[in-house]
């Protein structure tokens, strides 16, 4: 007979982003969890007091990659102008993989609609998201704050779109450089 292994807190969290992505946020409880994971709600309840802190551990997880990208865009680019243009693409590739269980975007946005506290947390991450696409913006002579609000809105449902097989990376690039001739 062989043991059974021990489920980590990370189990529990990339089981709920696949939950959350294939069945939406009523599989984010414990029972369809431990379900899905054929274990015992105990092992849940060993890593998270509830349900709402399971929930604020998933969004901390989302959060947290959603925002890992910023500061390595910052640091290699060498001026606004292309820092702008990778942070939309980088912004674009996240928001839109629909696949990658680790990667729940849409989903999470999908969940927002109906829960305020995810709401706040989706606002949280797209306005640091805005404040930088905006001051990058601004070092390039744009300071219509509006610009800074369509290259996100762009990154965020660009890619639901039929793509171009040649060039997935185009229309942000576009996008960006449409903006930027308008200085």
């Amino acid at each position: 007979m062989t043991a059974k292994k021990r489920l980590s807190k990370s189990d529990w969290l990339q089981a709920g982003f696949a939950a959350l992505v294939q069945d939406g946020p009523v599989a984010l409880k414990a029972e369809p969890l431990a379900r899905r994971l054929n274990t015992t709600k105990g092992s849940f309840y060993w890593h998270f007091a509830d349900v709402p802190a399971y929930h604020g551990a998933l969004l901390d997880v989302w959060e947290a990659e959603a925002l890992s990208p910023i500061a390595r865009i910052l640091d290699e680019e060498p001026n606004s102008g292309a820092k702008l243009r990778r942070l939309g693409q980088e912004i674009t590739d996240y928001a839109s993989d629909v696949t990658a269980q680790e990667n729940p975007e849409r989903a999470i946005r999908a969940w927002a609609q109906g829960d305020e506290s995810v709401a706040g947390r989706v606002e949280k991450v797209d306005g640091l998201r805005l404040n930088l696409l905006a001051e990058l913006l601004r070092d390039n002579g744009i300071t219509n704050p509006d610009w800074a609000r369509v290259i996100l809105g762009s990154t965020i449902g660009i890619k639901s779109l039929p793509a171009n097989a040649s060039d997935a990376d185009g229309p942000m690039g576009s996008l960006v450089d449409l903006v930027l001739a308008l200085r």
